[in-house]
């Protein structure tokens, strides 16, 4: 198999970053999709360049490849999960995002990063969409610009339940620079298409990819084997597509076995393939 992978560290929230990164090494892993947090490279700690710097030699060392993640739960506001966002009303609140982001490129050219992914966030009640999406634009304007300007790869997420929530949502916007970060299991929660019909259908706008498990409807992220995703399909959709970049294991409910979920992971996914002559339809090989 050609593709390279990765695994994200909201994945390992229990362990220190350094740990981590070794056990995303040892399991055999191409890089890391590395959440800036509170414990892991907080990006408003004081000396957080010297850290960046520090994390940067030891990802070198390690021959580890990276995104950065910005999904952080309370990292801007100790009170209110993922707040301020893109879309909120308050333009400080929104200026405290674009700050973040923009560091988040900062910290990104410094480890050489693939891409930073961010998404757009959930307008509040009473707030007009046609207005959150005018302030999303403008944001998203400022990002990317100064993205671009880094040599870094910005990416916006279709997230369930947020302002730009489905593919044909990214589609509608025009934002110089900016790619696609598909999550693949974001598909099967929304339900607009099969993720692997995703992959081909925006295989030239695609800047990073997420692969884990979910149920349709249900945004989990579930480890491989317990939803209802096909990921042979879509390891094969993204191979078809000559996607040379990171594709990055997302299990952010599993930092409480990570050290067995990590490499767990990565063996399901070397060892799944599509069903051969004779095979059961739709099986796949299962890493136990």
């Amino acid at each position: 198999m050609t593709l390279r992978f990765a695994y994200n560290t909201n994945g390992a929230a229990n362990h220190r970053l350094d740990d981590a990164l070794q056990l995303i090494k040892a399991a055999g892993y191409d890089g890391v999709a590395l959440t800036l947090d509170i414990h892991h490279l907080d990006p408003f700690a004081d000396g957080w360049a010297a850290e960046a710097g520090r994390v940067a030699s030891l990802m070198e060392k390690m021959e580890l490849a990276c995104v950065i993640e910005t999904g952080a739960r309370f990292l801007l506001d100790p009170t209110a999960k993922h707040e301020p966002t893109l879309v909120t009303a308050d333009a400080a609140g929104r200026a405290r995002r674009i700050g973040f982001l923009k560091r988040a490129v900062e910290i990104g050219a410094m480890l050489s990063a693939e891409a930073v992914s961010f998404w757009a966030g959930v307008p509040k009640p009473g707030v007009d969409c046609d207005e959150a999406r005018a302030w999303l634009v403008e944001g998203l304007h400022e990002v990317a610009a100064f993205a671009t300007g880094q040599g870094v790869v910005p990416c916006l997420e279709p997230e369930p339940g947020m302002l730009i929530e489905t593919l044909d949502d990214f589609a509608a916007l025009d934002v110089p620079g900016l790619r696609l970060a598909l999550d693949t299991g974001h598909c099967l929660v929304t339900g607009e298409r099969e993720p692997a019909d995703a992959v081909r259908e925006f295989a030239d706008r695609i800047g990073t990819v997420a692969i884990e498990d979910m149920r349709r409807g249900s945004h989990i992220h579930l480890p491989f084997g317990e939803g209802d995703m096909d990921t042979a399909g879509v390891l094969a959709a993204l191979e078809a597509i000559g996607f040379g970049k990171l594709v990055c294991v997302e299990l952010s409910r599993e930092s409480h076995r990570a050290d067995v979920m990590i490499p767990q992971a990565l063996d399901y996914l070397r060892a799944c393939r599509r069903p051969g002559p004779g095979s059961v339809a739709g099986q796949e090989t299962r890493a136990q």
